[in-house]
């Protein structure tokens, strides 16, 4: 690589995408830097994003299963347990950056040319060039049209561990995944929970007898569902204590101590300048790339949440590995179809390969089978009865199309149906194989029987 360069690589961001486009360059034996914006390394993952929201419903799940668990815990309590996360998270991509050499430059970064980036920060300014970029800034909350958000009353989602209190009363408005994530986290604390989605369903790309059973569970647990209603506007009653009001656009009104806006991400590109480097984001500052995550200009790369779906911690992370594999003309790739996606709702989702839905548009002959968690002792043991999972199966030559759960341990479970789902596997692998018992997995075991005896048929 040429030693007019500072760096052989530059990642702009030091989330998942950028952390391992980095080390991955630096184990080619690269020069390579990081530059970060925030107060620590692993960008708003760990800052607000995936981190601190999975630590924190952890937090409330060990509350919502405790003896005694009618006692409200303080926001203080429930945020204790996710700065302990953080921290030694933190600890460990530090150490990991570190030990690969890849050096940290703190500041914001803005391009001056196709290959050199000015970085601001509290101490200065000073200019870096790299021979390959790879742009990995993320996603920022949208706030919505005329409501101002204090932190308090109105909030985003990257304001909930800074939370001062935990609200008697909550309207999450959007029902995508983080707004259905904190509104089932927070109807287990016994919050109201009000959540108000434009659609006529939440997770339209989720299986929807999975969606169906989440709804159902939350409302259990007295979660308000208004669908089809749209906020037509948002005011703060000043009088004490002040309160969030919607109002909706058929006239309803919802009054409550905290109103959370999840109303998607935008691509945090705006500061990046990026006309001088040739690029231009979408819309929702989206970067397009190719098949090797390459955009329009050859030596800058994007990955991660800023190039849109999946917009998942692991997806990007492997997004920033291949990206880096490609700048230096190693093989590696593509990225592999079928990943998993984990909703961590209480109760969790998680998912693999085709829907119902998916293979009925695309007339693909399947079968399924189902297990529930009260037929399965580790079920019985975890006291969950109400968890779910199914697989699908191709009629024909029975192979595995898709596998959906919803219940305790619903993220991990998924993970086995994915190795066959990948390997090309189906119902003869599942009715061949002895799982530990008592297991989760037994549902594996379980649903491919109920699938056979219906092929059977």
């Amino acid at each position: 690589m040429s030693e007019t360069y500072d760096f052989d690589l530059v990642a702009i961001g030091s989330g998942p995408a950028g952390q391992r486009a980095a080390v991955q360059a630096a184990k080619l034996g690269k020069r390579v830097a990081v530059i970060e914006k925030n107060r620590c390394v692993g960008g708003l993952c760990v800052e607000t994003g995936t981190i601190p929201s999975k630590t924190f419903r952890e937090a409330v799940w060990a509350v919502h299963g405790a003896p005694g668990a009618g006692v409200r815990p303080t926001a203080e309590e429930l945020l204790a347990r996710v700065s302990d996360v953080v921290r030694r998270e933190i600890e460990v991509m530090d150490d990991q950056l570190r030990r690969n050499d890849v050096a940290v430059i703190r500041g914001e970064a803005q391009f001056q040319d196709p290959h050199t980036l000015l970085v601001r920060s509290e101490s200065g300014s000073r200019a870096v060039s790299a021979a390959t970029i790879v742009v990995a800034v993320g996603t920022r909350a949208v706030t919505p049209p005329g409501a101002v958000l204090d932190g308090e009353v109105a909030i985003t989602s990257d304001d909930i561990v800074r939370l001062k209190r935990v609200p008697r009363a909550m309207t999450v408005v959007g029902g995508g995944v983080v707004g259905i994530e904190y509104a089932s986290i927070f109807a287990a604390l016994g919050v109201e929970v009000t959540l108000v989605e434009r659609r006529d369903r939440p997770l339209d790309f989720v299986d929807r007898e999975i969606v169906d059973e989440l709804i159902h569970q939350m409302r259990k647990r007295n979660v308000a569902f208004r669908f089809g209603e749209a906020v037509e506007r948002f005011e703060v009653s000043e009088r004490p204590p002040r309160r969030g009001v919607l109002f909706l656009e058929s006239g309803k009104r919802i009054v409550s101590d905290l109103v959370l806006f999840s109303a998607g991400r935008m691509g945090a590109t705006e500061p990046l300048n990026l006309a001088v480097a040739g690029l231009t984001a979408d819309e929702r500052g989206r970067l397009r790339v190719d098949a090797d995550f390459r955009t329009t200009v050859p030596h800058i790369y994007a990955a991660g949440d800023v190039i849109g779906h999946p917009s998942l911690a692991a997806t990007s992370s492997e997004q920033g590995r291949l990206a880096a594999c490609h700048a230096f003309g190693v093989a590696a790739g593509p990225m592999a179809p079928h990943f998993p996606v984990g909703i961590y709702a209480i109760p969790e989702i998680s998912m693999v390969g085709a829907t119902e839905q998916e293979l009925t548009a695309g007339k693909i002959p399947y079968e399924i089978g189902v297990a529930r968690y009260r037929e399965i002792a580790r079920g019985q043991i975890l006291g969950d009865d109400s968890g779910l999972f199914k697989m699908l199966f191709h009629r024909d030559d029975r192979r595995l199309l898709g596998a959906h759960a919803i219940g305790t341990g619903a993220t991990e479970l998924i993970h086995i149906g994915q190795a066959v789902l990948g390997l090309g596997g189906g119902l003869d692998y599942f009715m061949r194989t002895v799982f530990n018992y008592p297991t989760l997995a037994e549902c594996y075991k379980v649903a491919a029987l109920d699938a056979a005896n219906k092929l059977a048929t």
